[in-house]
Parts: C-alpha cells; sequence; structure tokens
C-alpha cells in the first residue's frame, strides 16, 4: 500500500477489500484500502490504471444504499465530490470499518485525539489470516463500546468475552435466555428478548463463584453469590471451567471495597462513604450537603398534610419496596420491565437520587473512586480560570426561583460540583446550561452524587454536549430534524420553512426540558432519560411536535411557532406532585393572556410510547454517526469563514485563495499529527484558543509549506531561508506558527511592495533579539500598545559585515532559476561594491575621533570590501549543496558566488591570488571587519539604482500556480499506464 499511494512507513493499513469503483458508468475492478487516516482505491485494468486517496477527515457523507444504478453501494461523500464503490464480498463488515474510521477521524477533527493502538489488547493464541493487529484492535474497540453503551460501564472497561447462557430468575421462576458478559470488575447479564431481565453484577460485590451439581435440566450450572445475599445461577455455558477461572483471576485483581458490606437500606436519601474521610478547607463531611439532598434541607410541608397526593406518594413507595424485595436493591438488582413500568409512573422523591445514580452507572464510578471528589474541590477550589469566571457569572441563574438557590448553601455547594467537574476535565470546562442540570441533581442528591452524576452525564449519557460548540447537541438537533421527517413529514416541510426545528431542539436537549417545562414536571422526564436514555427525549419532543401540529401547519412566521410552542410547554403539569408548585419563569414572561388547557406530564409520556415507542437506541446511534460527519464538516467550514473574514484586512489574498491555503495550512497539520513530528499533536492544536491559532505548525511542517508555496526558491539555501523566517513569525517563541503568522509572512513575500519586500529579507538576516528584558520594557510595550504604532525603516538596526555576506548569498540564490539571471547577478554585484564602499565610508563617520592605531595588511585580512569578496569567492570553492542549520549560517558554504565574483564590478585588484590562495580554513580564520555596518535605508537606495532588481521585487507573484501545484500533491486521483495487476498483490500491505 505504501509503495502504490506514498504513504510513509507511519500510515497504517487496517484492511483491504476487493470491489469496484464507479468512474462515470464504468465500474472499475481493483482493492480498495483502508488505513487509519486514508481510504484508497487502486485498479490496473486494460491499461489503465486509477488510484484514489481520500483524508478521512475530508469525509462528509459515508452511506449505503442500493439503487438501479449502483447495486448494494458505498457512498462516500466529500466537500468536492462523490465517489461509489460496490460489489464487495461483504459489504456490511466493510461498511462497518469505514464508520469507525471515519469516527476516528471525526473525533480527531473535535478534540484533536489521534488514533493510539490499545496495547493492553491480548496476542491471538493463532495468527489469523488476512487480520492485521489494527484490524482486531478495532474490532475490539467496537464490542467494548456497545458493551459499556448497554450496561452503563465506565469508559475504561473492557469487554473480555461473552458466551450463551441461561439465567435462573426467581422472580418469575424460569430459565431466561441470554448472554454471559465478562470484563476485568463486571459481570453482566442480557436476555435475548428485550426488556425481559438485564442484570449488572460488580466484581467488588461478589464473595463466591463456584461450580454447581449438573443435571438434564441444568447443564452446566455457575453460582455466584454476593456480599449483600443474593445468589444468581447461570446454566448452560460451553466452557464452564475456563469461566470459573477467568472470574477467579479478575477477583484476584478486585480491590477489596466497604461498599460491599453496605446494607441497601442505607443508600435511602443519602449515598454511601468511603471509609476515608476527606476533610479539607473547602469540602468535608461537615457540610450538609455532604450527606444529603437540598430538599431535605429545605422541608417543604409534609406530605400527610396534603392528603390525595401524599398517599399517592406514598403508593409509590411501597411499590418500589415491592419491587426491592422482588427483584433485588442496588447494581445487583433484577432490570425487567416492571423496572420500566415503575419509572414511567414517577420515581418516589425520597429514592429519586438513588435510582438516579443506580440507572445512570454513577453509582460505579463513585465507589470506583472514593475520595476523589474531596481531593479535586480540593484542588481546584481558589484556582482562577475562564471556567471559573463563567462558573461564578451564572450561579445566581441557576434556579433563582427555587428556595435552594437563594441562599450560600445552595451556591457554594452548586460552585463546589462545577469547579471540581471544571478541573477534572479542562477539555469541556464549564458550558451553559451544566448550571441548570446540576441544580438539579443536588436537589436530591449530595454533592459528590451529583458530582458524579454530572460526569455520567458530559461523558457517557449525553456525549460532546457539554463543550465550546456543543456538538453533541447538534447531532441530535439533526436527528431529531431526521426522525421529524420520517414520523412527520407534513410538518417537517412546513417548520423547515420557518426554521423553527433548529431553534428550539438545542434548548431541549441541553437541559432536558428543564429550562422549558415546569420543574415539577421536567424531573419526570430525568427519571426517564436516566433509565432509558436519550431516546425518550427524542419521543417526547416528537409528542410535543404532533400535539401541536395543527397549530403549527398554520403559523406564517417563526416567532408565533415558538410562541404556540412555548405556552404548551409552559402548561405541562404534574398533578401528582407533593411539592407546592414553582413558578416558571417562561411561564411568568408569558403570562396574561388567557392559559390553554393544562397538559398532564404522564399523559404526553404515555402518548410517545405509544406513537414513537418503535424509537431504537442502536437505529439512533447510527443517525448520530451519520449527523456527527455533518455536524463537525459543517463547523470546520464555519472556522474556515471566519478565519478568512478575519485575515481578509491584514493579507492582500483574494477570499478564494486564502479558502484554498486555510485548507492547505490544515491539511499539513493534520497529516503531521497522524504521521508523526517534532512536537505532540496536542501542543499543536487547542481548540480553546481562537480560530486564527487552534492550528499550529512546527519547523519541519513550515521549511515544506514555504518551499511549495513560498516566491523565494534558493534551491540548497531554501532551508535556511525558511528557518530565519520561522524564527521571525514565530513572535511569542513557542516553537510554532499560526495560520495567522503564516499568511502575514507569505502575503509580504507576494503582494508587498519593494520596500515592504526588501525590509522583510532584510530583517531575516538580522540576529534574533537575546537580551532579557526587564519589567520596565514590558510597562513601556503595555503603555506603547494603546497607540496605533507602524514600523518605520528608521526603526531597523543596522546590519554588520558577516549578515550582509549572507544578505547577498540569499538574493544570489533567489535569481539563479530567473530568465534575467545573468542581469541580476550583474546589478546584485553592483550593488554590493556600491554597499561595501558606504559602509567603508560610514565606518570613519562612525568612530569619530577614533584613530586606526595599525593598517590592516592584506595578511590581517584587508578592507572590508576585500573581506567580503573573499568570503564570495570562497563560497565557490566548497560543496555547492553542503546544508547548514540556522545556527550555522555564519558558515553557509551552499551557494557559488561566481557570477557576482566574475562580473568586474567589484573592484578587488586582489580577488585572482585570493580566489586561488584561500583555503577554508583560512577563510575561517579571517577576521571580519567589526565596526563595518549599514542601515537599510542605504540597502534600499542603493538597489533603486539598478532596474532588474526594481523590476524583479515590484513583480507580483502567481500563488495560484503553487497552490495548484501543491493541491496535486496530495493525490486526489491520477490516470497512468504504468504497474501492473501482478505488482498490486506484491505491495497490498
Amino acid at each position: 500500500m505504501r509503495k502504490l499511494f506514498g504513504m510513509p512507513d507511519e500510515e497504517k493499513l487496517v484492511n483491504y477489500y476487493s470491489c469496484s469503483y464507479w468512474k462515470g458508468r464504468v465500474p472499475r475492478q481493483g482493492w480498495l484500502y483502508l488505513s487509519v487516516n486514508h481510504l484508497c482505491f487502486y485498479s490496473f485494468l486494460l491499461g489503465k490504471e486509477v488510484t484514489l486517496v481520500v483524508q478521512w477527515t475530508e469525509v462528509t457523507q459515508l452511506e449505503k444504499n442500493a439503487t438501479l444504478v449502483f447495486p448494494e453501494s458505498i457512498r462516500v461523500s466529500t466537500r468536492h465530490t462523490e465517489h461509489f464503490f460496490s460489489m464487495f464480498l461483504n459489504i456490511n463488515d466493510t461498511f462497518k470499518l469505514m464508520e469507525q474510521l471515519a469516527n476516528i477521524a471525526m473525533r480527531q477533527l473535535l478534540d484533536n485525539e489521534a488514533f493510539a493502538a490499545d496495547r493492553s489488547l491480548p496476542k491471538p493464541c493463532k495468527t489469523l489470516k488476512n487480520v492485521s493487529a489494527l484490524k482486531r484492535d478495532l474490532d475490539a474497540r467496537a464490542k467494548n463500546e456497545r458493551y459499556r453503551a448497554m450496561f452503563r460501564l465506565m469508559q475504561d472497561e473492557r469487554l473480555d468475552g461473552h458466551t450463551d447462557c441461561t439465567l435462573w430468575t426467581p422472580f418469575a421462576k424460569m430459565h431466561v435466555v441470554g448472554q454471559l458478559f465478562i470484563s476485568n470488575n463486571y459481570i453482566c447479564f442480557n436476555s435475548r428478548e428485550e426488556d425481559l431481565c438485564q442484570l449488572i453484577i460488580p466484581l467488588r460485590e461478589v464473595s463466591i463463584v463456584e461450580k454447581a451439581d449438573s443435571s438434564s435440566v441444568l447443564p452446566c450450572p455457575v453460582s455466584i453469590s454476593t456480599k449483600n445475599k443474593m445468589n444468581f445461577l447461570f446454566a448452560n455455558l460451553k466452557d464452564r471451567d475456563f469461566l470459573v477461572q477467568r472470574i477467579s483471576d479478575f477477583l484476584q485483581r478486585t480491590p477489596d471495597s466497604s461498599w460491599g458490606d453496605t446494607s441497601p437500606l442505607s443508600l435511602i436519601g443519602h449515598s454511601v462513604r468511603s471509609e476515608s474521610v476527606h476533610r479539607g478547607r473547602h469540602y468535608h463531611p461537615g457540610l450538609p450537603t455532604a450527606s444529603q439532598g437540598l430538599l431535605q434541607l429545605y422541608h417543604r410541608d409534609a406530605p400527610e398534610d396534603l392528603g390525595p397526593k401524599a398517599m399517592k406518594e406514598k403508593m409509590k413507595e411501597e411499590a418500589w419496596n415491592i419491587h426491592f424485595s422482588e427483584f433485588g436493591r442496588g447494581v445487583c438488582m433484577y432490570r425487567t420491565s416492571r423496572t420500566r413500568e415503575l419509572v414511567l409512573n414517577g420515581i418516589p422523591e425520597r429514592l429519586r437520587g438513588e435510582l438516579w445514580l443506580l440507572f445512570s452507572g454513577a453509582q460505579n464510578e463513585m465507589a470506583t473512586h472514593p475520595g476523589y471528589y474531596g481531593d479535586l474541590v480540593e484542588q481546584a477550589m481558589g484556582l482562577c480560570s475562564l471556567a471559573t469566571e463563567e462558573i461564578e457569572r451564572d450561579l445566581h441563574r441557576s434556579m433563582p426561583e427555587h428556595r435552594a438557590f437563594q441562599n450560600e448553601t445552595g451556591i457554594a455547594a452548586l460552585r463546589r460540583v462545577l469547579t471540581a467537574y471544571a478541573h477534572r476535565n479542562p477539555g469541556i470546562g464549564y458550558c451553559q446550561a451544566m448550571n441548570i442540570v446540576t441544580s438539579v441533581l443536588l436537589l436530591y442528591c449530595t454533592e459528590e452524587e451529583a458530582f458524579w452524576l454530572l460526569v455520567a452525564l458530559c461523558e457517557r449519557m449525553l456525549p460532546d454536549y457539554y463543550n465550546t460548540r456543543v456538538v453533541g447537541a447538534l447531532v441530535d438537533q439533526g436527528v431529531f430534524e431526521e426522525l421529524t421527517r420520517a414520523f412527520l413529514p407534513l410538518l417537517y416541510e412546513h417548520m423547515q420553512e420557518l426554521g423553527v426545528i433548529s431553534t428550539i431542539s438545542l434548548s431541549w436537549f441541553l437541559t432536558l426540558f428543564l429550562s422549558v417545562m415546569p420543574f415539577d414536571s421536567a424531573v419526570l422526564l430525568v427519571d426517564c432519560f436516566f433509565y432509558e436514555g436519550i431516546k425518550v427525549i427524542f419521543q417526547v419532543a416528537l409528542a410535543v411536535l404532533h400535539d401541536n401540529m395543527d397549530a403549527l401547519l398554520s403559523c406564517s412566521d417563526e416567532g408565533e411557532a415558538m410562541t404556540i410552542l412555548g405556552r404548551y410547554l409552559d402548561n405541562v403539569v404534574n398533578k401528582q406532585t407533593v411539592a407546592p408548585p414553582i413558578p416558571h419563569l417562561h411561564a411568568l414572561l408569558t403570562s396574561g393572556d388567557e392559559p390553554p388547557p393544562e397538559i398532564d406530564i404522564f399523559d404526553l409520556i404515555k402518548s410517545s410510547y405509544e406513537k414513537f415507542g418503535s424509537l431504537r437506541s442502536d437505529v439512533i446511534e447510527q443517525m448520530r454517526f451519520k449527523q456527527r460527519l455533518k455536524v463537525i464538516q459543517s463547523l470546520e467550514d464555519t472556522a474556515k469563514r471566519s478565519v478568512v473574514r478575519a485575515m481578509m484586512t491584514e493579507s492582500a489574498f483574494t477570499i478564494e485563495e486564502l479558502e484554498e491555503l486555510y485548507c492547505i495550512f490544515k491539511s499539513k497539520h493534520m497529516t503531521s499529527c497522524y504521521w508523526g513530528s517534532s512536537s505532540s499533536a496536542a501542543d499543536r492544536h487547542d481548540p480553546s484558543l481562537p480560530y486564527l491559532e487552534q492550528y499550529r505548525i512546527d519547523p519541519v511542517q513550515f521549511t515544506q509549506l514555504f518551499t511549495a508555496l513560498g516566491p523565494w526558491i534558493c534551491g540548497g539555501h531554501t532551508p535556511t531561508l525558511s528557518a530565519r523566517l520561522f524564527r521571525l513569525l514565530d513572535q511569542n517563541q513557542d516553537g510554532l506558527v499560526n495560520f495567522k503568522e503564516f499568511i502575514t509572512g507569505l502575503s509580504g513575500m507576494y503582494h508587498g511592495d519593494m520596500t515592504e519586500k526588501l525590509k522583510l529579507l532584510y530583517k531575516l538576516h538580522l540576529p534574533p533579539e537575546e537580551k532579557v528584558k526587564d519589567y520596565r520594557y514590558y510597562l513601556r510595550m503595555w503603555a506603547k500598545e494603546k497607540e496605533p504604532k507602524r514600523e518605520t525603516i528608521k526603526d531597523l538596526p543596522r546590519m554588520n559585515q558577516e549578515q550582509f555576506i549572507e544578505l547577498c548569498k540569499t538574493l544570489y540564490n533567489m535569481f539563479s532559476e530567473e530568465p534575467l539571471e545573468q542581469e541580476l547577478y550583474h546589478s546584485i554585484a553592483t550593488v554590493a561594491s556600491l554597499l561595501l564602499r558606504i559602509g567603508e565610508v560610514g565606518k570613519k563617520f562612525n568612530n569619530g575621533t577614533k584613530k586606526t592605531e595599525t593598517a590592516e595588511g592584506p595578511g590581517e585580512g584587508g578592507s572590508g570590501e576585500s573581506q567580503v569578496c573573499r568570503a564570495l569567492a570562497d563560497a565557490q570553492l566548497e560543496p555547492a549543496v553542503l546544508q547548514t542549520s540556522d545556527e550555522e549560517t555564519k558558515d553557509d558554504t551552499s551557494v557559488s558566488s561566481y557570477s557576482v565574483v566574475s562580473s568586474g564590478s567589484l573592484q578587488c585588484e586582489d580577488i585572482a591570488d585570493d580566489t586561488v590562495l584561500i583555503g577554508g580554513e583560512q577563510r575561517r580564520g579571517s577576521v571580519l571587519d567589526v565596526d563595518w555596518s549599514i542601515t537599510f535605508e542605504q540597502v534600499l537606495a542603493s538597489l533603486l539604482t539598478e532596474p532588474p532588481l526594481v523590476d524583479y521585487f515590484e513583480r507580483k507573484g502567481d500563488i495560484q500556480s503553487k497552490m495548484a501545484a501543491c493541491k496535486a500533491q496530495r493525490v486526489v486521483e491520477r490516470q497512468i499506464s504504468s504497474a501492473s495487476d501482478h505488482e498490486l498483490t506484491q505491495h497490498s500491505i
């Protein structure tokens, strides 16, 4: 593959498939190669070779479809073209792998999380034919993701294996057929029939694992007992001995935990604490919110005083207690369709925190990390950052209508939880809407429990929702639009015209309806969400649109539709709540008109399951992938437009040129990220920075771009010139250049006038400032920042003789490929001779009253003019392609100065003799005239006397051809007639 497509060794092939690529109406039979970063196709048929290379980061859509023209094909779309592949041996496996690789690429665009092989993956017992290690790795990742999503487990949990079995269910007195899953820390079971039974057994809870007696009714059984005296009986296990041994191995590595010794009854109303008590200045067990939720601190009316509502609440609690006695309580509870029914009927307030922790999987994370939250609070409190500033700004906007957040106790608890999470996950930090969700969690949970629920929400249940670009919410917004088109096509067409769906859905999903619906009603949706996941939010959102369909179809503008939906949601009530009504802020603002009829939240939830209950989580995940490609690429396009608009005022390039340059710059950054470079990908890309500074390149990448796009190509001297330009553009001296700095330098070379171009060349040959700045320097610079200042030519420092020699070499190399090469050489020799004399004259004035103590003879170096002549002449004698570093520019001999010294313009009487006599060692031993110097004004004035030089520097460069050539290097498609079909199979791996 690397030879066919010109890929480096770092590019890893995952798998390859035989298929046809549709080029026009003609299918080309060949091989599809899927690597970590590229999709490639190669075909050699009837003397025609077809090669296709597509970066996964450029893919905007990936679809598997079947049409008359393309039977059972895969369509790969980019911004500019579409590619169709068909005639696969197994199209489903190929498409799944393509989806996975595209997803990895999107993750890289989103947070620069590059692919890394899983080194913990065990090696296969025997070599598998045609299966690469990366393919095994990706297959294992896909299985792990499905396993974690199915049982709401932590992100680092790895599936070890699974097998078919049966589980004895004591509540139904029957054996349930399903699959048993074993991982590092859990034993899980899921029934083959959906919602019949699900079981999660943490290994920290297991006390005994033993083989039971086999019988014809119960073959190969295994009994598992927990510390809470629950017993589980699995049977029909194919390899029982290996399974028991595997579980025993995991048990030996499981640390002892005090959680298993805790009675389930102690979970009511507060969390279970770890034995290690964390005592700190900011968070300690003595705080009121460390042991109970805010609702318990601010008691409202007692339930017995509220009549029928209190009785209803008592009945719910009793129903759950019966369920606990029959199905178990805590993490090891049997989860059945009966559990779902109880959740849909509403969770009692006293049990809400416990069950949220259980269904979300947060309880497992909290048990695995005792004391973690307290340590985070101690580390984070007192630190100042952008996240903490935003948190402070939003604290008093979090449920201000609720008593719990009208005093410092609730506000302080909210501050600690949000600050601790921002410290845990600086990639997310803090995002608006997190304060609303977290304040609701604190009402029913302790601080630590609320923290782990927030972790579950942000990192597992609502992935990518709460970041600077709310990508996850935008993805689900696209999924919701697609679902609306499928279930409510007539309404979808009308709503698209008004642009309502994209406006309403973002607030609905980000806050789980908490910001648009009365609190007592919205909290029931949160109950369902923690049990069912995001699908229940989609169902309810579709039900809301369905109930308002007639009114929405009659709307003529977006505002009218928003008003209808807002008034509808304001009047969704919970008639069973035992709490006094909390005024909803939106309802207060829109009151005054005749209120619409009330809608019972239980009726709305029931209606959503009846009409849209066919939604499946796996289908939603598939739709999410499709939308994620669109959303992330759309955000990338938005970023590009923002960068181009910002750079329009700072460069002379056109919009089209800036867009193309941005794509080339970004492509170079991305390529170096996954093919390796001197700096890590995380250092080069920071999503928190402004768009202009997000993508950054190091000196190696800069040299490659300068060579491809720069107008001043100097042959072997190009790397040296590029290094100097990089040093000049890297203003903050972080070893990286961003797009803004890159364009600034490039624009000056292409569109600057003669003075600007010469000034840039002049500055490239001046040494960098190395003196240490004191605080007074920075105070002066800070004061000057407020004043508009433009650098003038008089601000440039003087150039000494050594730097002038390097400038002459650079100019000589720049002219080596010009049509008027000899004329330019003659002109630069004339200018160099003139400037040497100017420097000599200036030296006498600069020395003032100084007297020359000794007259320099030829053996001691001679005049400054003679020294320059010798240096340039000696450049002819040394190898013409000697490579030097930026630090060794004074010894740069990669340029021949034959034309300069042979032009006759440099009046050096001893040039012929010296050229023969001076060797490399002698030149290095010669002494340069340290008093000799010239100014930029003198350089400019001297160059203006030579018309060929003036014409050269006033000529506008053509970057279009350079960009076209650079783009052609990123091979998209080419047709040649070389290689053979036999060579294809040899280079396939």
